[in-house]
């Protein structure tokens, strides 16, 4: 015969009930006495697990709400961004209170978002924390108007975009802004062997393009200022065959000769924005990660570059899955 389990949170049969009574109290009200008396971890001796060193990094990543950012024009728009901040943590310490981190941002949440209004918050819950170093980063999608190639129409093109801000130990504060521009890539040999086959057999055939992906990151140097249209314009200055919103058969016929104008390989794409970038003042440091999403093979071709400052970006990227649209 099977005997029966004591269940502690669930009545059984026969039962008065449970053993552990479980209810929520809403009307129950915290004091100052009774939240002084609440056990609190950062008082605890010996309670480090594992190596006792310091961390780099600790934080919340992706906690979300809206936030006001400037347009290159002073307009104002509300955004829905994904925040990550994070402080460095002395090896004597067992940890933070992360809820700090999320406080000091809603406190400056009214603000208009800007890289420097982020030195601020950085700040603020650098010395709340009593860290030596800290890093935020503010993700958002960033529209764009854009009118078409020759009809007129225009339409909303959005932009991956990202602030970010660290505040080093020596109290450096550095600036970055992430930039994913999305074009179409004409394969320069596929034109090439085509147009072979036209002039030699007139055989019609179509060059392969696809749909590609440029992640640019820059540090803004100290003093400058640099908008996300700036960004932009340097992205289209470079690449030029940005993919269209709104489009008429004019339009469409149009882009056909501005991918047959600016055909390029992966290698062409990343040393057309070195050049860009490395010519404005405003850029201390950039790195650009492209992705042509090839529709002649099953994989991709990528490339990385960067300006070469020592200490800056290495071309280091290698998360090319995040640049799949």
């Amino acid at each position: 015969m099977k005997t029966k389990s004591k269940l502690y949170l669930h009545p059984t049969e026969g039962s008065r009930g449970t053993r552990i009574p479980r209810a929520y109290d809403a009307r129950f009200k915290v004091t100052p006495a009774y939240r002084a008396e609440l056990p609190d971890m950062m008082a605890a001796s010996e309670a480090i697990d594992g190596a006792k060193v310091g961390i780099q990094q600790v934080g919340v990543s992706n906690f979300r709400l809206p936030i006001k950012v400037r347009t290159k024009r002073s307009g104002v728009l509300t955004v829905e961004a994904r925040v990550t901040g994070t402080v460095s943590l002395e090896a004597e310490l067992k940890g933070i209170n992360m809820s700090r981190i999320v406080r000091s941002f809603y406190e400056h949440k009214d603000g208009v978002f800007t890289l420097e209004w982020l030195g601020r918050i950085l700040a603020a819950y650098l010395q709340r924390i009593k860290s030596k170093e800290a890093r935020l980063k503010v993700a958002f999608s960033y529209p764009i108007p854009q009118r078409s190639l020759r009809s007129g129409l225009e339409g909303w093109q959005y932009y991956e975009v990202a602030y970010e801000a660290a505040l080093t130990h020596t109290g450096r504060y550095r600036r970055f802004l992430h930039f994913d521009f999305v074009y179409s890539s004409a394969c320069p040999c596929s034109a090439e062997l085509a147009e072979h086959a036209r002039d030699r057999r007139g055989v019609y055939s179509i060059p392969h393009s696809q749909r590609s992906k440029a992640r640019v990151s820059v540090e803004v140097a100290t003093g400058r200022k640099l908008a996300i249209e700036d960004l932009h314009a340097h992205c289209l200055n470079a690449l030029q065959t940005e993919t269209q919103v709104m489009v008429k058969r004019e339009d469409e016929q149009a882009f056909a000769e501005l991918n047959g104008a600016y055909i390029k390989f992966v290698e062409d794409a990343a040393r057309l924005l070195y050049r860009e970038l490395n010519g404005d003042p405003r850029i201390r440091d950039f790195q650009a990660a492209c992705a042509h999403l090839e529709s002649l093979h099953s994989h991709d071709a990528v490339s990385v570059i960067c300006k070469g400052v020592k200490g800056g970006y290495a071309a280091d990227f290698l998360d090319f899955g995040q640049l799949v649209c």
